[in-house]
């Protein structure tokens, strides 16, 4: 539990850090006149490619081989844009939510989503078999 913790407590620091910048670009974006999901969408894949190798090397030390856990990276956050995407479309152009209220909840909710599997699937440690 104490692991969980420190790796929690690392990611958040990640993440937040990583999400204010990159919520503060969004809102310059918006506020330029570039699409809530264009902004939405560039900014994520800039997002993704910084964290990588801060959540692989610090917050999980994994220092298994990039290949699987990348691909898994990816699997991983392509979902969640995907969720974040759906999301954007169903509140904001159906039910007319205001985007900047939308786009800001959206961070916890995929961070704990993201968290959850890079713990338990991306960055796995194996499990050792003694004979």
């Amino acid at each position: 539990m104490r692991n969980t913790i420190g790796q929690l407590f690392r990611y958040g620091v990640i993440g937040l850090s990583s999400n204010l910048v990159g919520y503060l670009l969004y809102l310059g974006l918006t506020q330029l006149g570039i699409g809530p999901k264009t902004a939405m969408s560039v900014l994520y894949a800039v997002g993704v490619a910084q964290t990588f190798l801060f959540n692989k090397k610090w917050t999980f030390r994994n220092d298994d081989s990039n290949g699987p856990a990348l691909l898994r990276y990816f699997i991983s956050y392509g979902l969640g844009y995907i969720i974040n995407l759906l999301v954007l479309v169903l509140t904001v152009d159906q039910w007319g939510w205001p985007h900047q209220w939308v786009q800001g909840a959206m961070i916890f909710i995929l961070a704990l989503l993201l968290f959850t599997l890079q713990k338990f699937w991306v960055f796995k440690k194996p499990i050792k078999v003694t004979n």
